[in-house]
């Protein structure tokens, strides 16, 4: 019995041990895994908080982005905003200036403009322009249309005085004026601040003037008849040739004016002097070329295209003969008018040493169209932007009276241009306001270029 004991106490402690290590086992099986399972559930809870935040920021850049497809940026997707501004022209509610006014002149045509449709802006097209004006368009002009993305143009009450001044000049007023209307000038020189609109208006000029059926004669760079090209003294005439130029210059008077000039018959029969040509020296044994009897203007003009000799003397001679015509109105516009009163780019060696500029007036071809001192209708306008100094009040060659100043924007003006800018998205709906729009056009002083710069930067 005792044995059966003895041999019950040793088996229960051999097994003894045998059901405690699996508690224990057990105990750190359980342990271990509540930490594991805390732990997972702190992380899971992090990346829940992360995923909340990653969302909410994801749900702010996508109402950012929303707000950027409502208004565009100009210097963002040019694609999109043009996309947009091509929805916008289906919706005639969007064209409205300050105080609800129209923001578009309903005038088809530059002679119908009058004091009512200042202030707004008139429509073009770039082939109609191209057409109107083959010489070229002004700078300041293709800008604002690949900023605004638009062929429109601000209509202007210093621009209807300036085309009024001219209409009374060929077609007078039955009645005799009553000392309300400003004296008629048929020479005036366009001065101003830079970038205030002078080349615009002489251009805009020229483009009513064809469409009356006027004959023009249009320089819109008149720097580039002073500056390249081939040059020399002339030992008959004194002056400095530059038949390059010269060539240039009657080209670009045919585009326009081919069908007037095969109308006019040229008034002067003398021969056209010859000169040097361009690349080839002078014409052996020959110093004249005679004009057939009969010739108009537009032979005239061919001869100085086809024979390089003849292109300064045809350029002289053609502006006599625009002096004498009378059958239609003339009209000489030319754009950087003050580069003729500077020295060109052109000089003489005086010694092996010293060198001496050549001044404007001492070319030919300026020589023969810089003066105003005559009965005939001219406009010049000054272009700062390629100024070299300033030049004195009163110029030589032209009337006391003729030089006026072209004002910057007023501030009707600059209202209208601001409306203009947000109805072309160059500047955000919501941040467009009265106040936005005024510190603007006081910061740039009605300065055209500064305002269309600084529009975008509204906030």
């Amino acid at each position: 019995m005792l044995r059966a004991i003895l041999r019950a106490a040793t088996a229960d402690s051999r097994t003894a041990p045998d059901r405690s290590i699996p508690a224990v086992i057990v105990s750190s099986k359980l342990s271990s895994s509540n930490y594991s399972s805390s732990t997972s559930t702190k992380s899971s809870l992090t990346k829940a908080k992360k995923s909340k935040q990653k969302a909410a920021a994801q749900s702010e850049e996508a109402s950012a982005a929303a707000a950027d497809d409502d208004f565009s940026d100009p210097l963002g997707d040019e694609a999109a905003r043009n996309r947009r501004l091509a929805e916008d022209d289906k919706d005639p509610s969007l064209d409205v200036g300050p105080n609800g006014r129209a923001l578009f002149t309903s005038a088809t045509a530059i002679s119908q403009l009058s004091r009512k449709d200042a202030c707004g802006y008139m429509k073009f097209s770039t082939e109609a322009l191209n057409e109107v004006l083959p010489e070229g368009l002004p700078a300041g002009m293709v800008k604002e249309f690949e900023d605004s993305r638009r062929c429109a143009l601000l209509v202007r009450q210093s621009f209807l005085d300036l085309r009024d001044n001219f209409r009374r000049i060929v077609d007078p007023p039955l009645r005799p004026s009553d000392g309300k209307c400003p004296k008629v000038l048929k020479q005036i020189v366009l001065d101003g601040p830079v970038s205030c609109g002078k080349s615009i208006a002489l251009a805009m000029l020229v483009h009513w003037a064809r469409d009356e059926g006027w004959l023009v004669f249009y320089v819109p760079k008149g720097r580039d008849w002073t500056h390249g090209g081939f040059f020399y003294q002339n030992p008959e005439t004194g002056f400095w040739d530059t038949p390059l130029q010269a060539a240039n210059i009657l080209q670009d008077f045919l585009k326009r004016n081919e069908s007037h000039l095969k109308q006019l018959t040229c008034q002067i029969s003398d021969p056209i002097p010859l000169g040097e040509g361009v690349g080839v020296g002078w014409m052996k044994g020959v110093d004249s070329m005679a004009m057939p009897e009969g010739s108009t203007l537009y032979d005239l003009v061919q001869m100085g295209i086809r024979h390089t000799h003849a292109a300064v003397g045809v350029v002289v001679r053609l502006r006599k003969e625009l002096s004498l015509v009378k059958d239609i109105p003339v009209l000489i516009a030319v754009d950087q008018y003050n580069s003729w009163f500077t020295f060109s780019d052109y000089g003489e060696a005086v010694t092996v040493r010293s060198w001496r500029p050549i001044h404007a007036k001492e070319l030919a071809t300026v020589n023969a169209f810089r003066s105003m001192m005559h009965d005939d209708m001219m406009v010049g306008a000054f272009s700062h932007s390629t100024a070299v100094g300033k030049l004195r009040q009163e110029l030589p060659d032209v009337p006391k009276d003729a030089r006026i100043n072209f004002p910057r924007y007023s501030f009707d003006e600059a209202a209208t241009v601001s409306y203009y800018y947000l109805r072309q998205r160059l500047v955000r709906r919501e941040v467009f306001s009265d106040e936005n729009w005024k510190k603007v056009y006081y910061l740039s002083n009605g300065n055209g270029t500064e305002m269309r710069w600084l529009a975008p930067l509204m906030r």
